[in-house]
This record gives C-alpha cells, sequence and structure tokens, in this order.
C-alpha cells in the first residue's frame, strides 16, 4: 500500500504526510535510516548522489548529508535528531542546505518517520514532513520538490530493502 499526499505550499501549513509498505521488518528500515552507509545508497532523489553521509546516532546527535548532481555540490541537510525509538520512530529537526553548508541560508522543518510491523513481516512507513513554510517563502520550487523527493527515496528504500541494492532512479 502506498499512499502520498500532494504538497501544500500556499495553505497556511506546508506538510507532506506519506505511507508505504516497505517490505523488511521494522527494524532493518530502521538502520537504513541511521547508517550513514545505507543512507548513502537510497537518500538521493532524481540525478543527485549522496557524496557523503554522517550520523551521530543519538538524541541531539547530527545527521548530515551532501549531495552532489552531475559531480557539482548541490547542498543537502544539516539535521538534529530529536527523538529515537528503535525500530519505531525517528523524529529529526531537517534543515534544507545549500551548497554552502552552514555558510548559506538553513531551513529547518521537522520530520518524523514512523515504523509500525505489516503482515508478512514488512514495515507500515509513515512520513510526515512539517515545518516547510520558510522554506517554501523563500525557495517555492525547491518546497515543491519535497513530496516527490521523498516519493523516489523511499522507492529507493523500498528497493534497497528488497534486492539488496538500489532501485533505479527515476
Amino acid at each position: 500500500m502506498n499512499k502520498g499526499a500532494v504538497t501544500n505550499v500556499t495553505g497556511e501549513r506546508t506538510v507532506i504526510r506519506l505511507e508505504r509498505t516497505i517490505p523488511a521488518p521494522p527494524g532493518r528500515v530502521y538502520r537504513a535510516w541511521l547508517d550513514p552507509g545505507l543512507v548513502a545508497r537510497w537518500m538521493s532523489p532524481g540525478s543527485l548522489t549522496v557524496t557523503r553521509a554522517e550520523v551521530d546516532e543519538r538524541v541531539g546527535g547530527h545527521y548530515r548529508i551532501w549531495q552532489a548532481d552531475a559531480g557539482a555540490a548541490a547542498g543537502g541537510f544539516d539535521c538534529e535528531l530529536a527523538e529515537l525509538v528503535p525500530g519505531q520512530r525517528i523524529v529529526f529537526r531537517w534543515g534544507f542546505v545549500g551548497p554552502e553548508r552552514r555558510d548559506g541560508p538553513a531551513f529547518d522543518s521537522l520530520l518524523t518517520i514512523t515504523l509500525r510491523e505489516a503482515h508478512g513481516g514488512a514495515t507500515h512507513l509513515t512520513l510526515v514532513h512539517e515545518r516547510l513554510e520558510d522554506l517554501a517563502a523563500a525557495l517555492p520550487q525547491v518546497a515543491a520538490n519535497v513530496g516527490p523527493g521523498w516519493e523516489a527515496v523511499l522507492d529507493k528504500l523500498a528497493g534497497m530493502l528488497t534486492a539488496g541494492q538500489p532501485a533505479p532512479r527515476a
């Protein structure tokens, strides 16, 4: 079951809500979000690639992803792990950053990943990405791509966990 929600970048609240059934147990899905080697394999929509991933796996720890497009730095994410419930829930203070990283603007938001056991040893994943108003006001074209970006990376996550390697790029 794959359900998605459309990004509302013109309303008062900007929220993405997606649901997926991932064909792997919750513990494996949880690890895929926190193991830097695994994150680097699936956290890149479209033509982007992850050039580096760092995870300090503790509440208050950092979660950083560097991305490139055709070899050129494309920014990424500079985040904080706000909540960790093994196999069940991860909450991030999710920061969008440009190629300048700390010297450029950062747009903070809140990302919540909830995992529940599903039929057949699979995982029902719910992704809620909210507090996107600042990003939408400053960079509406980027905000408009947040939902499709999550759709693409969740497909890659499912493909990686199913076949042991990332799904083909969109």
